[in-house]
């Protein structure tokens, strides 16, 4: 959504987050979108403060705009389910709908217990007990305001672990599914509304035993990403009656990450660990330094050639604003979501530092990639490569999860999910370009997830990655708001 684009038909009346930067975040977003609502261009204040924020601050541009900050802060409001005043957050609600025929619940239940990854952990914890997590059964929370307020439409979303996790040997999402269609016995005792469970991604048709076709995968409908993710649409059965069910995603052409990751090029920074200033010249001598390092040597002509061209291609002058590359393949499907005439320089688009170990392979990794078309195993580095880790050998690895530890971001192809592991290190999330031996930046990782790039994210990096990660991509929540819309306005 650049400065200038015509007004949505939805409008976000309460939006409630925990996290004390995502809710920064969101609450300078909604101050964004009053002058979208309101008919009007966003202020150029507005790209004064995402472009230099350390010179015309946050507080400078909501006091200059003191009714639409003042409007922000009433939208966005920082709220732990479960734990804060849930009296408040009813009148809120209440408030907030104003008595509309027709409005929409948004959202879902944290995802640690749920993801793969977070029962991996768990299981390694003797001490672990699944029933006494909370966290399975934060989506009650959802379920007391659906039974409080009864929404025409919700729509939940959480990971595909969701669809296999359990509680004492039996699987949660059954049980979540019999209380989402029918949410006042589940929280009061009685049935007073009922709901119809309906598949985004499928024929929509009313919650059958195939459980799987609520997970919608990104890549099949334009997004730049292989994410797949459980999204349930919930639609009171009242409504069904009158409007009758509503229509399916329609599939799109793959798009792969060339297509959006055009960006000014960085290098990475030297990581403190490697006791040198960071500066141009340092970085580069690191990297070819590689020369006379045991794992070059190892690599055959191919990739040793591969590397030396790499070596040779750098060049960078640290200027963040966009260029007028001609040359980019942008899909004309993306118009100018992403771009903003307003926007002189790319927003969050910091590399991080790296090690001169894992600089060497990023630029293994790179330069492997260019030349299979895909992105190396732990097998296929060079012995004297392998991390010193306890998963890893000098065969390879005994721990698959380990095998692609360090992964490339291949151009020719949607990317791999963002999530939140990016916040952590960028290991799984390593650029295709060889030249530029780096991870993704928060930018990268925003337009993979197709946020448009006026969408400032508040915070440390670590905060503004897990901002990204968490997010489902704007461009399909478009597409499944599009159909919601077209419901709702038989």
């Amino acid at each position: 959504m650049n400065g200038q684009q015509k007004a949505s038909p939805f409008r976000i009346a309460l939006s409630i987050e925990k996290d004390l930067w995502a809710h920064q975040t969101l609450t300078l977003r909604a101050f964004f979108r009053q002058f979208i609502f309101e008919g009007k261009s966003v202020p150029l204040e507005y790209y004064k403060h995402i472009q230099i924020p350390h010179k015309y601050t946050r507080e400078e541009l909501f006091n200059a705009f003191e009714l639409q900050s003042d409007q922000a802060r009433k939208e966005a409001l920082l709220f732990e389910l479960g734990i804060s005043n849930s009296d408040e957050l009813r009148k809120k609600i209440k408030t907030s709908i104003k008595g509309a025929d027709n409005w929409i619940l948004i959202g879902g239940p944290p995802c640690q217990a749920y993801s793969l990854a977070g029962r991996s952990r768990n299981a390694g914890n003797s001490n672990y007990i699944p029933l006494k997590d909370k966290r399975h059964f934060l989506y009650k929370e959802y379920l007391q305001i659906i039974a409080e307020h009864w929404p025409t439409v919700f729509v939940m979303e959480n990971v595909k672990g969701i669809l296999s996790s359990k509680i004492e040997g039996q699987p949660i999402f059954p049980r979540i599914q019999d209380d989402l269609i029918d949410p006042g016995k589940a929280v009061k005792g009685r049935t007073q509304k009922t709901y119809s469970l309906l598949a985004f991604a499928a024929e929509i048709l009313p919650f059958s035993d195939n459980s799987t076709s609520f997970i919608i995968r990104s890549e099949e409908y334009g997004i730049p990403q292989a994410r797949h993710r459980v999204i349930i649409l919930g639609v009171r059965n009242d409504v069904i009656e009158k409007k009758g069910f509503p229509h399916k995603l329609q599939n799109q052409k793959q798009i792969p990450i060339d297509s959006v990751i055009d960006l000014p090029k960085l290098r990475s920074a030297v990581s403190k660990s490697n006791k040198i200033p960071d500066n141009f010249n340092n970085w580069l001598s690191m990297l070819k330094s590689c020369h006379n390092e045991e794992w070059f040597k190892q690599c055959d002509s191919g990739m040793q050639n591969a590397v030396k061209k790499a070596l040779e291609t750098i060049e960078f002058n640290g200027n963040l604003e966009f260029n007028s590359n001609k040359k980019a393949k942008r899909p004309e499907k993306y118009g100018n979501w992403f771009y903003d005439k307003n926007l002189k320089i790319a927003l969050n688009h910091e590399a991080r530092g790296h090690r001169d170990d894992d600089l060497w392979r990023y630029l293994f990794a790179a330069c492997f990639a260019k030349i299979n078309g895909r992105s190396p195993q732990l097998k296929d580095f060079p012995s004297a490569l392998i991390p010193n880790h306890r998963s890893a050998t000098m065969n390879g690895v005994e721990n698959a999860y380990f095998s692609d530890r360090f992964r490339v971001q291949c151009y020719g192809k949607p990317s791999t999910t963002i999530t939140c592991h990016l916040s952590k290190d960028g290991h799984y999330y390593i650029h295709p370009d060889p030249a530029q031996c780096r991870s993704l930046t928060v930018r990268e990782a925003a337009r993979i997830q197709t946020f448009p790039d006026n969408y400032f994210f508040c915070g440390p990096r670590t905060e503004q990655f897990k901002q990204v990660g968490n997010a489902v991509p704007p461009l399909l929540a478009k597409q499944l708001a599009q159909i919601v819309y077209e419901l709702l306005s038989r």
